[in-house]
Protein backbone atom coordinates (compact mmCIF):
# COMPACT_ATOMS: atom_id res chain seq x y z
CA UNK A 1 0.00 0.00 0.00
CA UNK A 2 3.09 2.20 0.79
CA UNK A 3 4.11 2.01 -2.64
CA UNK A 4 0.83 2.73 -4.23
CA UNK A 5 0.75 5.79 -2.10
CA UNK A 6 4.06 6.99 -3.52
CA UNK A 7 2.65 6.26 -7.33
CA UNK A 8 -0.50 7.78 -6.82
CA UNK A 9 1.57 10.77 -5.36
CA UNK A 10 3.90 10.95 -8.13
CA UNK A 11 1.06 10.96 -10.64
CA UNK A 12 -1.26 13.40 -8.96
CA UNK A 13 1.49 16.06 -9.85
CA UNK A 14 3.05 14.31 -13.36
CA UNK A 15 0.10 13.83 -15.83
CA UNK A 16 1.53 11.68 -18.32
CA UNK A 17 0.72 8.03 -18.62
CA UNK A 18 2.00 5.41 -15.51
CA UNK A 19 4.07 3.51 -18.44
CA UNK A 20 6.32 6.16 -19.59
CA UNK A 21 8.11 6.49 -15.81
CA UNK A 22 7.96 2.50 -15.52
CA UNK A 23 11.20 0.76 -15.78
CA UNK A 24 11.39 -2.66 -17.82
CA UNK A 25 8.43 -2.43 -19.43
CA UNK A 26 8.24 1.44 -19.90
CA UNK A 27 10.06 4.37 -20.87
CA UNK A 28 11.67 4.47 -17.40
CA UNK A 29 11.16 8.71 -17.74
CA UNK A 30 12.27 10.93 -15.44
CA UNK A 31 9.30 12.48 -13.32
CA UNK A 32 9.23 16.48 -13.90
CA UNK A 33 7.14 17.99 -10.88
CA UNK A 34 7.57 17.12 -7.25
CA UNK A 35 4.96 14.89 -5.99
CA UNK A 36 2.25 15.39 -3.66
CA UNK A 37 3.07 15.53 0.08
CA UNK A 38 3.13 11.61 1.15
CA UNK A 39 3.39 10.13 4.72
CA UNK A 40 4.31 6.59 4.83
CA UNK A 41 3.13 4.48 8.31
CA UNK A 42 4.19 0.89 7.74
CA UNK A 43 2.02 -1.60 9.80
CA UNK A 44 4.41 -4.69 9.37
CA UNK A 45 8.49 -5.19 9.50
CA UNK A 46 9.85 -5.76 6.03
CA UNK A 47 10.13 -3.64 3.26
CA UNK A 48 11.13 -0.52 4.12
CA UNK A 49 9.09 1.26 1.21
CA UNK A 50 8.77 4.21 3.83
CA UNK A 51 12.33 5.57 2.74
CA UNK A 52 12.73 4.39 0.03
CA UNK A 53 12.69 6.36 -3.96
CA UNK A 54 10.37 3.81 -5.94
CA UNK A 55 7.33 1.72 -6.07
CA UNK A 56 7.02 -1.44 -6.88
CA UNK A 57 3.92 -2.13 -9.20
CA UNK A 58 2.68 -5.45 -10.79
CA UNK A 59 1.44 -5.48 -14.75
CA UNK A 60 -0.82 -8.28 -14.53
CA UNK A 61 -0.17 -7.83 -18.51
CA UNK A 62 3.23 -8.11 -18.34
CA UNK A 63 3.16 -10.60 -15.66
CA UNK A 64 6.07 -8.59 -14.21
CA UNK A 65 6.94 -6.35 -10.81
CA UNK A 66 8.45 -3.29 -11.77
CA UNK A 67 9.53 -0.37 -10.23
CA UNK A 68 8.84 3.44 -10.65
CA UNK A 69 11.46 5.30 -9.93
CA UNK A 70 13.00 8.86 -9.18
CA UNK A 71 14.53 10.66 -5.99
CA UNK A 72 11.39 13.04 -5.50
CA UNK A 73 9.61 9.76 -5.03
CA UNK A 74 10.98 9.73 -1.28
CA UNK A 75 7.97 10.31 1.23
CA UNK A 76 7.50 13.65 2.81
CA UNK A 77 7.32 12.01 6.14
CA UNK A 78 8.16 8.27 7.77
CA UNK A 79 6.34 7.35 10.54
CA UNK A 80 7.63 4.15 12.63
CA UNK A 81 5.70 2.87 15.25
CA UNK A 82 6.31 -1.02 16.45
CA UNK A 83 3.25 -0.80 18.00
CA UNK A 84 1.12 -0.92 14.62
CA UNK A 85 2.98 -4.34 14.12
CA UNK A 86 1.73 -6.03 17.14
CA UNK A 87 -1.25 -7.55 15.61
CA UNK A 88 0.75 -9.38 12.66
CA UNK A 89 -0.01 -13.12 12.06
CA UNK A 90 2.54 -15.17 12.26
CA UNK A 91 2.98 -16.16 8.59
CA UNK A 92 2.50 -11.70 8.01
CA UNK A 93 5.55 -12.31 10.76
CA UNK A 94 7.87 -14.30 8.67
CA UNK A 95 6.63 -13.10 5.37
CA UNK A 96 7.75 -9.50 5.97
CA UNK A 97 10.36 -10.25 8.46
CA UNK A 98 12.30 -12.77 5.86
CA UNK A 99 12.19 -9.92 3.42
CA UNK A 100 14.16 -7.21 5.60
CA UNK A 101 16.83 -9.90 6.75
CA UNK A 102 17.17 -11.20 2.61
CA UNK A 103 17.31 -6.88 1.83
CA UNK A 104 19.84 -6.53 4.81
CA UNK A 105 22.06 -9.49 3.55
CA UNK A 106 21.57 -8.65 -0.06
CA UNK A 107 22.07 -4.32 -0.03
CA UNK A 108 25.41 -5.49 2.69
CA UNK A 109 26.90 -7.80 -0.46
CA UNK A 110 25.90 -5.76 -3.10
CA UNK A 111 28.49 -4.49 -5.67
CA UNK A 112 27.08 -1.13 -4.93
CA UNK A 113 27.35 -0.98 -1.18
CA UNK A 114 29.36 1.79 0.53
CA UNK A 115 30.45 2.07 4.12
CA UNK A 116 27.37 3.96 4.99
CA UNK A 117 25.49 1.18 4.20
CA UNK A 118 27.27 -1.77 5.22
CA UNK A 119 27.01 -0.16 8.71
CA UNK A 120 22.79 -0.31 8.42
CA UNK A 121 23.09 -3.81 6.88
CA UNK A 122 25.51 -5.01 9.65
CA UNK A 123 23.41 -3.53 12.48
CA UNK A 124 20.41 -4.49 10.90
CA UNK A 125 21.59 -8.20 10.70
CA UNK A 126 22.09 -8.34 13.98
CA UNK A 127 18.62 -7.18 14.98
CA UNK A 128 16.72 -9.92 12.73
CA UNK A 129 18.81 -12.73 13.82
CA UNK A 130 18.16 -12.61 17.06
CA UNK A 131 14.37 -10.45 17.01
CA UNK A 132 13.07 -12.28 14.01
CA UNK A 133 12.49 -15.88 15.72
CA UNK A 134 10.95 -13.83 18.88
CA UNK A 135 8.53 -11.68 16.66
CA UNK A 136 7.41 -14.83 15.41
CA UNK A 137 6.95 -16.78 18.31
CA UNK A 138 5.25 -13.86 20.17
CA UNK A 139 3.68 -11.22 18.55
CA UNK A 140 3.32 -9.43 21.68
CA UNK A 141 7.43 -9.00 22.34
CA UNK A 142 7.26 -4.93 21.76
CA UNK A 143 11.27 -5.33 22.21
CA UNK A 144 11.38 -7.80 19.49
CA UNK A 145 9.10 -5.67 17.27
CA UNK A 146 10.85 -2.79 17.93
CA UNK A 147 13.99 -4.21 16.76
CA UNK A 148 12.50 -5.55 13.29
CA UNK A 149 11.22 -2.21 12.98
CA UNK A 150 14.40 -0.40 13.08
CA UNK A 151 16.07 -3.48 10.77
CA UNK A 152 13.38 -3.02 7.89
CA UNK A 153 13.91 0.71 8.12
CA UNK A 154 17.78 0.25 7.92
CA UNK A 155 17.08 -2.45 4.90
CA UNK A 156 15.00 0.04 3.21
CA UNK A 157 18.17 2.67 3.65
CA UNK A 158 20.53 0.32 2.56
CA UNK A 159 18.36 -1.02 -0.39
CA UNK A 160 18.00 2.16 -1.46
CA UNK A 161 21.52 3.36 -1.85
CA UNK A 162 22.92 0.04 -2.54
CA UNK A 163 20.67 -1.84 -4.19
CA UNK A 164 19.95 -5.82 -3.89
CA UNK A 165 20.70 -8.67 -5.54
CA UNK A 166 19.67 -12.06 -7.25
CA UNK A 167 17.02 -12.80 -4.89
CA UNK A 168 14.93 -9.69 -6.12
CA UNK A 169 15.98 -10.29 -9.36
CA UNK A 170 14.16 -13.29 -9.23
CA UNK A 171 11.58 -12.40 -7.02
CA UNK A 172 9.81 -9.46 -9.44
CA UNK A 173 8.95 -11.87 -12.23
CA UNK A 174 7.86 -14.73 -9.88
CA UNK A 175 5.69 -12.05 -8.13
CA UNK A 176 4.46 -10.72 -11.70
CA UNK A 177 3.71 -14.41 -13.02
CA UNK A 178 2.49 -16.43 -9.63
CA UNK A 179 0.04 -15.29 -6.70
CA UNK A 180 2.72 -15.64 -4.04
CA UNK A 181 3.44 -13.41 -1.05
CA UNK A 182 7.39 -11.56 -1.81
CA UNK A 183 9.06 -12.33 1.14
CA UNK A 184 8.43 -16.17 1.12
CA UNK A 185 9.35 -15.91 -2.67
CA UNK A 186 12.36 -14.17 -1.22
CA UNK A 187 13.06 -17.10 1.71
CA UNK A 188 12.86 -19.68 -0.66
CA UNK A 189 15.26 -18.44 -2.84
CA UNK A 190 17.72 -16.78 -0.26
CA UNK A 191 19.48 -20.19 0.54
CA UNK A 192 20.26 -21.17 -3.02
CA UNK A 193 21.57 -17.26 -4.16
CA UNK A 194 23.62 -17.36 -1.08
CA UNK A 195 25.11 -20.99 -1.62
CA UNK A 196 25.47 -19.66 -5.44
CA UNK A 197 27.03 -16.76 -4.68
CA UNK A 198 29.84 -18.20 -2.49
CA UNK A 199 30.30 -21.05 -5.25
CA UNK A 200 30.72 -18.59 -8.11
CA UNK A 201 32.90 -16.19 -5.76
CA UNK A 202 35.51 -19.09 -4.62
CA UNK A 203 35.63 -19.86 -8.01
CA UNK A 204 35.86 -16.74 -9.83
CA UNK A 205 36.63 -14.01 -7.25
CA UNK A 206 38.25 -16.01 -4.43
CA UNK A 207 40.42 -12.55 -3.15
CA UNK A 208 37.76 -10.22 -3.63
CA UNK A 209 35.26 -8.29 -0.95
CA UNK A 210 32.16 -9.87 -1.33
CA UNK A 211 33.41 -13.66 -0.66
CA UNK A 212 34.90 -11.76 3.28
CA UNK A 213 31.22 -9.98 3.78
CA UNK A 214 29.50 -13.49 3.00
CA UNK A 215 31.58 -14.92 6.07
CA UNK A 216 30.72 -11.77 8.13
CA UNK A 217 27.33 -12.44 7.36
CA UNK A 218 27.81 -16.14 8.76
CA UNK A 219 29.37 -14.04 11.79
CA UNK A 220 26.58 -11.98 12.04
CA UNK A 221 23.74 -14.17 12.32
CA UNK A 222 25.38 -17.18 14.16
CA UNK A 223 27.09 -15.30 16.94
CA UNK A 224 30.33 -17.23 16.30
CA UNK A 225 33.35 -15.49 15.75
CA UNK A 226 34.71 -18.30 14.02
CA UNK A 227 31.74 -19.04 11.27
CA UNK A 228 32.40 -19.31 7.78
CA UNK A 229 29.51 -19.51 5.01
CA UNK A 230 28.37 -22.60 5.09
CA UNK A 231 27.41 -21.83 8.83
CA UNK A 232 25.40 -18.99 8.05
CA UNK A 233 23.41 -21.45 5.10
CA UNK A 234 22.81 -23.70 7.64
CA UNK A 235 21.67 -20.70 9.34
CA UNK A 236 19.17 -19.62 6.90
CA UNK A 237 18.19 -22.90 6.22
CA UNK A 238 16.95 -23.39 9.81
CA UNK A 239 15.18 -20.03 10.23
CA UNK A 240 13.13 -20.69 6.96
CA UNK A 241 12.33 -24.42 8.24
CA UNK A 242 11.13 -23.14 11.57
CA UNK A 243 8.92 -20.65 10.37
CA UNK A 244 7.56 -23.26 7.74
CA UNK A 245 8.95 -21.40 4.44
CA UNK A 246 7.52 -23.44 1.54
CA UNK A 247 9.70 -24.14 -1.70
CA UNK A 248 8.70 -22.31 -4.78
CA UNK A 249 6.78 -25.21 -5.93
CA UNK A 250 3.84 -24.60 -3.48
CA UNK A 251 3.15 -21.71 -5.83
CA UNK A 252 2.95 -23.41 -8.68
CA UNK A 253 6.33 -23.13 -10.10
CA UNK A 254 7.34 -25.64 -12.27
CA UNK A 255 10.26 -26.67 -14.18
CA UNK A 256 9.09 -25.49 -17.89
CA UNK A 257 8.73 -21.60 -16.33
CA UNK A 258 13.14 -21.61 -15.64
CA UNK A 259 13.65 -20.38 -18.84
CA UNK A 260 11.32 -17.59 -19.05
CA UNK A 261 12.47 -16.42 -15.15
CA UNK A 262 16.10 -16.48 -15.83
CA UNK A 263 15.59 -14.34 -18.79
CA UNK A 264 13.01 -12.02 -17.40
CA UNK A 265 15.40 -11.99 -13.72
CA UNK A 266 18.56 -11.20 -15.71
CA UNK A 267 16.58 -7.77 -17.25
CA UNK A 268 15.59 -6.89 -13.40
CA UNK A 269 16.95 -3.92 -12.17
CA UNK A 270 17.84 -5.80 -8.83
CA UNK A 271 20.30 -8.12 -10.76
CA UNK A 272 22.73 -5.41 -11.12
CA UNK A 273 23.66 -5.03 -7.59
CA UNK A 274 24.39 -9.03 -7.11
CA UNK A 275 28.03 -9.23 -5.92
CA UNK A 276 28.99 -11.87 -8.94
CA UNK A 277 27.30 -12.31 -12.25
CA UNK A 278 26.20 -15.30 -12.42
CA UNK A 279 25.59 -17.93 -15.79
CA UNK A 280 22.37 -19.07 -17.22
CA UNK A 281 23.68 -22.59 -15.67
CA UNK A 282 23.45 -20.90 -11.86
CA UNK A 283 20.56 -18.82 -12.36
CA UNK A 284 19.08 -22.50 -13.28
CA UNK A 285 20.71 -24.02 -10.61
CA UNK A 286 18.90 -21.56 -7.80
CA UNK A 287 15.39 -22.57 -9.21
CA UNK A 288 16.07 -25.75 -9.08
CA UNK A 289 17.22 -25.82 -5.50
CA UNK A 290 14.66 -23.88 -4.60
CA UNK A 291 11.66 -25.49 -5.41
CA UNK A 292 11.26 -27.13 -2.38
CA UNK A 293 11.86 -26.59 1.40
CA UNK A 294 15.24 -27.70 3.04
CA UNK A 295 15.74 -30.71 4.04
CA UNK A 296 15.54 -30.85 8.15
CA UNK A 297 18.44 -32.39 9.50
CA UNK A 298 21.02 -30.90 11.63
CA UNK A 299 24.10 -31.28 9.51
CA UNK A 300 25.92 -28.11 8.03
CA UNK A 301 25.85 -28.47 3.92
CA UNK A 302 29.23 -27.66 2.00
CA UNK A 303 29.93 -24.94 -0.16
Amino acid sequence: MIDAGKAIAALLTNPRELMDYLEVIGNGEPLTEDPAPCMAIPTTAGTGAEVTRNSVLLSAEHRVKVSMRHPKMLPTVALIDPELTRSMPKEVTASTGLDAFTQLLEAFVSIKANPLTNGLCREGLKKAARALPRAYACGNDLVAREEMALASLFGGLALANAGLGAVHGFAGPLGGMFRAPHGLVCAALLPAVFKANVQALKARDPEGPALKKHEEVARIVTGNPEAKPDDGLHWIKNLSRQMFVPGLAAFGITETDFPILVEKSKRASSMKGNPISLTDEELTEILEDSLHPPIGDDSTPQL
